[in-house]
């Protein structure tokens, strides 16, 4: 009898419900409301989900949507998915209109698994979606069914409350097959569908001791969603394979962060860039560095606040760099500079390029590209899109998309996204350095600094927006904030505008939306502050971002 492949989850899960089957692996947590699941309660409902998707007539390879929020009920279906050999699709459950019609349809999903807080969002959609035959919808009382459906409803409770089927073989026989289709977040155009095979998925699951450096006593935490790769690849696919117990947040909070890892006393927890802003900007209390965290896992921490959030935090920091698609550098605690998200990982060889595909003198900017140390890197597929799979890894190597340049020693330090640079006057803007004195401002709860298109006209050129969120949503004392900008930041630094805002919109993985804070601009000019002016200025800011 062959030994079952366990990069392929299903398999991993029947192996541990076997061998460990009453360890708790998994607590789910929202605002005190904890669900917890042992290996066999993941098999068993794995088991009562893939019966259910197979009544409604899935086949090997069809393909269903996951619109949720982190729920137990979320790994339960991308078990149950691999035991039918199928492919799921996860998409913010806050997802609408247009972009969520386009995933549904480029993907052709045949059905979804939802939140209940999505149903409504995936019935506005049914008409555009022909191919969505069904949903089961988690939460749903009675009265959330009564509306008119162009699909059938059914209650996911009350699947997963069904007795114990008889067991389903996993179909799923080869780790190359497709387990996922995970999009982008479309900020240039319309997202990307990427093919993930259950062998990248297993591959990463073994990053946590190799390359994270957990250790086996260790507690993961995450706040981010389960439908972004950083969730999924950082902690809990090296959770279940080492058999960590995670802790994962129905949604991230930076207020209830440290009280949640003080609680389920995590060692570890894993932050984006844009969070880590938003916890520095926290006010500082005494008791900040004693928490039982020894290890933060971040993408993009800003070199302004790296070594202050350290030690304020009493945290190590474990920086790195990669994506869904593949490549990935990474810095563990203290063997490189300040600022740099790492160097090129084992087996994969990293270089800096220009416009034209020529290597760039080290310490010059260009794009990051890999390649295996062994062969071209393999190819990516993006579902439906032939032309971006192949321009992807041309001539085997893996075109990031990132501005970075790389020091002598091969430290990489990341600029920004190809096209989404802060130029002004001929030199880039760091953002997170506006960010970090904003962050500090006692007024001040969470900010994003981003560029518009310059008045003047000037190619390439671009005026600073910095859009703050004040404690409370009190009224914003500009004629407090702007000295005091003045006093921190240089002159070329300083925002051209600060847009006050309720809150900024940000993806699944907490990434801010830029593209939502242009449209609030443009339609509430009488809102923004004139740094320069130092005034509000409704006409002039009408013309910066016409």
């Amino acid at each position: 009898m062959p030994v079952p492949d366990l990069f392929i989850i299903a398999n991993l899960i029947a192996e541990r419900a076997r061998s460990h089957p009453d360890e708790a692996v998994l607590t789910f947590e929202n605002n005190g409301e904890v669900e917890t699941r042992t290996y066999r309660q993941l098999w068993d409902n794995g088991q009562r989900l893939a019966a259910a998707l197979d009544q409604r007539g899935l086949r090997k390879g069809d393909r269903f949507a996951v619109l949720l929020l982190n729920h137990p009920e979320f790994v339960e279906a991308m078990i149950a998915s691999a035991i039918l050999a199928t492919v799921f699709v996860p998409i913010d459950p806050r997802a609408r209109d247009a972009k969520l019609a386009y995933m549904l349809n480029n993907s052709g999903c045949v059905g979804a698994i939802c939140g209940h807080y999505a149903l409504e969002n995936l019935q506005d959609v049914a008409v555009r979606v022909p191919k969505i035959a069904w949903a089961y919808v988690l939460g749903a009382d009675g009265g959330q069914f009564q509306r008119q459906s162009n699909f059938a409803l059914y209650s996911l409770e009350e699947a997963l409350a069904a007795p114990s089927p008889a067991v389903i073989e996993v179909r799923t026989q080869d780790a190359r097959e497709p387990m996922q289709v995970m999009y982008t977040s479309g900020t240039t155009g319309d997202p990307k569908g990427i093919v993930v095979p259950h062998q990248r998925f297993g591959t990463v699951s073994n990053h946590g001791e190799a390359v994270f450096g957990y250790r086996h006593d260790d507690r993961p935490y995450t706040g981010l969603s389960l439908t972004h790769g950083n969730a999924q690849f950082v902690t809990l696919g090296p959770s279940l394979k080492m058999g960590l117990h995670a802790v994962i947040s129905r949604k991230f909070s930076k207020s209830r962060l440290w009280d949640i890892v003080r609680r389920f006393e995590c060692t570890t927890f894993a932050l984006l860039g844009g969070m880590v802003t938003a916890l520095y900007s926290e006010p500082a209390r005494p008791d900040d560095a004693k928490n039982p965290v020894r290890l933060v896992i971040s993408a993009g921490m800003p070199a302004a606040i790296w070594e202050n959030f350290a030690k304020r935090f009493g945290v190590d920091i474990f920086e790195f760099y990669g994506a869904v698609e593949g490549g990935m550098a990474f810095q563990r605690p203290g063997e490189g500079p300040i600022g740099s998200c790492g160097r090129a990982a084992p087996g994969l060889i990293a270089k800096v390029i220009d416009d034209k595909g020529v290597e760039v003198p080290r310490g010059s900017s260009g794009e990051l590209i890999f390649q295996l140390s062994d062969g071209p890197f393999p190819p990516v597929q993006y579902l439906g899109n032939p032309d971006a799979s192949v321009k992807k890894t041309a001539g085997g190597w893996l075109r990031s998309g990132d501005i970075v340049h790389m020091d002598g020693d091969g430290w990489i330090f990341f600029e920004y996204r190809a096209g989404g640079g802060i130029r002004r006057n001929g030199e880039f803007i760091s953002p997170a350095l506006i960010e970090k004195v904003l962050a500090e401002h006692p007024d001040i709860d969470d900010t994003f600094v981003y560029g518009i298109a310059n008045a003047s006209g000037a190619p390439g050129e671009r005026d600073i927006v910095a859009s703050v969120v004040t404690k409370g949503n009190a009224p914003l004392d500009a004629r407090a904030l702007i000295p005091w900008l003045h006093s921190r930041l240089e002159t070329s630094m300083l925002p051209d505008l600060i847009q006050p805002v309720s809150e900024i919109p940000k993806t699944a993985s907490e990434k801010p939306q830029e593209r939502f804070l242009v449209d609030l601009l443009k339609s509430n000019p009488d809102q923004i502050i004139n740094v320069n002016a130092f005034a509000r200025t409704p006409k002039s800011t009408e013309e910066k971002i016409k």
